[in-house]
């Protein structure tokens, strides 16, 4: 398959029905799973607190006066807003200065600042979005024709024929639901899952609590999961295995 610019995400069509009906919008999910791409398509302005030429003085700007970094037309994406917490009291405060109109914002991040880092909740202004990697549905490798929404709902006689052979299906679980990955030769898109779980195990889940973690470890912690997906281990179980 070759490499789209943008295969459409089911997290689309949430996004705007949350726009509707709130002032902001806060994206969550993991690193790497579309979230900046689909908000951008979403917004009219963007404020990407990350970019390396501009993120010093939009941090002196949240420092002195975070409205400035609100400025914009709506709805205005402000990714990886945890970069300056203080953005968070700002929205909210925002919304309720423009009467709370629904579709202003639109917040992105992979990490949470730690609880006082803001001042309010954002309930009743900031409706939340997760959104998780890709579906084999939205990467075009499933026709659809079995609905697990569908299934929930009662209708329990699904029928459907995949195109699908054993290899694949199993070379798209090992790949994953990362966009940059889909499309990309097997062995490229495969490396780009194991750079992932290095980066998971060497340094993300450290940045969770500010405590260094070990490796090695996490590592174990990582594998047992791995083993026991879709078992009912308890956690003396996983503990055990790491043992």
């Amino acid at each position: 398959m070759e490499r789209q610019t943008y295969l459409k995400r089911i997290a689309d069509g949430l996004l705007q029905e949350r726009l509707r009906s709130s002032g902001a919008v806060l994206v969550e999910g993991p690193k790497w799973c579309g979230k900046t791409a689909t908000a951008t398509r979403a917004s009219n302005s963007q404020l990407f607190m990350q970019d390396p030429d501009k993120s010093a003085s939009y941090l002196m700007a949240a420092d002195t006066k975070p409205s400035l970094l609100l400025q914009g037309d709506t709805p205005r994406l402000l990714d990886e807003w945890q970069s300056a917490p203080v953005l968070w009291d700002a929205v909210r405060f925002m919304v309720d200065q423009r009467g709370g109109k629904p579709g202003q914002f639109i917040l992105t991040g992979s990490a949470v600042p730690q609880d006082d880092a803001v001042q309010h909740t954002g309930t009743g202004r900031i409706s939340r979005l997760m959104m998780r990697p890709m579906s084999l549905f939205e990467s075009l490798e499933s026709n659809g024709m079995v609905s697990l929404k569908s299934l929930f709902e009662g209708k329990t006689d699904p029928e459907g024929f995949s195109e699908l052979s054993i290899e694949s299906i199993a070379s798209a679980i090992v790949r994953g639901g990362w966009p940059a990955s889909i499309g990309d030769e097997e062995s490229i898109a495969l490396r780009h899952a194991v750079d992932y779980v290095e980066a998971v195990i060497n340094a993300d889940v450290s940045r969770v609590d500010g405590v260094e973690k070990n490796p090695a470890r996490v590592r174990a912690l990582m594998r047992s999961y791995a083993r026991n997906i879709a078992t009912m281990a308890t956690i003396r179980t996983i503990r055990d295995d790491i043992a």
